[in-house]
């Protein structure tokens, strides 16, 4: 479903577990993180109920340029504040500034994060 002209989301229950997939392009901007995370934070609140019950995201940033600097720090804040949800994230890109970025932010989360040059590889391994 497309939220923003610049991010697409899915959600879907997999088993015990919440599957998002989503897709962003451009630059992303606050305006888009002021719509995107009311969605996951709502999505995330409804599989709490669930015993532990984890988030698999993958995220395909092949057409993503970068965040200004807002979004930025809205992208860092919502890790922050959910790190401990995700059993796995899969990134997708094309640019080696993405896969630095997503070596980077490993280090701050509790799941498994990846970087992929390759969507089919990613959506292989996010499963």
């Amino acid at each position: 479903m497309q939220i923003t002209p610049n991010m697409e989301i899915d959600t879907q229950l997999n088993g015990t577990n919440l599957d998002i997939t989503l897709k962003a392009t451009g630059t992303l901007t606050h305006k888009d993180y002021e719509v995107m995370v009311p969605m996951l934070e709502q999505a995330v609140q409804a599989i709490k109920v669930i015993p532990n019950t984890k988030v698999n995201m993958l995220i395909d940033a092949t057409e993503f340029t970068g965040w200004e600097a807002q979004a930025a720090w809205d992208d860092f804040k919502f890790g922050m504040v959910y790190k401990d949800i995700f059993l796995k994230i899969a990134i997708v890109g094309t640019k080696q500034w993405q896969e630095y970025l997503v070596k980077m932010g490993n280090w701050f989360m509790d799941g498994e994060v990846k970087f992929f040059y390759d969507l089919d590889e990613a959506t292989t391994w996010i499963k």
